[in-house]
């Protein structure tokens, strides 16, 4: 993500159209628009890794998996945001054409300049939407998937699935009923070594 951009407050209609005539993708928030920027190799991997789990899984099954350049319309009025990865099994959903409007999952991969951002004001956000069940937040530099679930009495707890050493653990989607090994997410992705080191 990058700084926000130098333009009047918009209406969310005045953004649509304005981010249709632009070569890069922007998000909105409170009438002000934030350019997007491209991730690293292993933040794509991941993010196409789980596209790929989820496709195999929910196939035939009348859901839409969506990837970065796909919104997610928050309420009526915004905010507009591009998730690294969603799944929307809503009818309402079913002939989206600019944005989806009802995920169940919601999944962003981590970044130095967007963690906050994420962890913080997006997920509140996020937690508007009333057809959400998980949300979760994937480190592409080592085996980690932090899964917040909303719970019986509508509060969100934490899963988190971790590799130490050399075990590998299973990851369970309740949203859409999927277990996977975190080893099938982090497939063919290269680790910084330095990276590792200074964990």
């Amino acid at each position: 993500m990058i700084a926000n951009l130098s333009t009047p407050k918009m209406t969310p209609q005045e953004y649509l159209d304005w981010e249709e005539q632009q070569p890069l993708r922007y998000e909105y928030f409170d009438g002000e628009v934030v350019a997007m920027t491209g991730g690293t190799i292993p933040h794509n991997q991941v993010a196409v890794n789980l596209a790929s789990l989820l496709k195999n899984h929910l196939r035939g099954k009348g859901c839409k998996i969506l990837t970065s350049d796909a919104k997610v319309k928050l309420s009526d009025n915004g905010p507009y945001c591009y998730a690294d990865v969603s799944v929307t099994c809503d009818e309402r959903d079913r002939h989206a054409r600019q944005f989806i409007r009802y995920p169940s999952l919601i999944v962003e991969v981590l970044s130095p300049s967007t963690e906050a951002f994420d962890r913080g004001k997006k997920f509140r956000k996020y937690r508007r939407i009333q057809t959400l069940k998980e949300y979760a937040l994937i480190d592409p530099d080592r085996m980690s998937l932090e899964c917040y679930r909303i719970n019986e009495r509508g509060n969100w707890e934490l899963f988190h699935y971790f590799v130490e050493d050399t075990e590998d653990c299973e990851v369970f989607l309740a949203s859409i009923d999927l277990r996977f090994s975190l080893a099938a997410l982090y497939e063919d992705v290269e680790f910084d070594e330095d990276n590792e080191l200074m964990e």
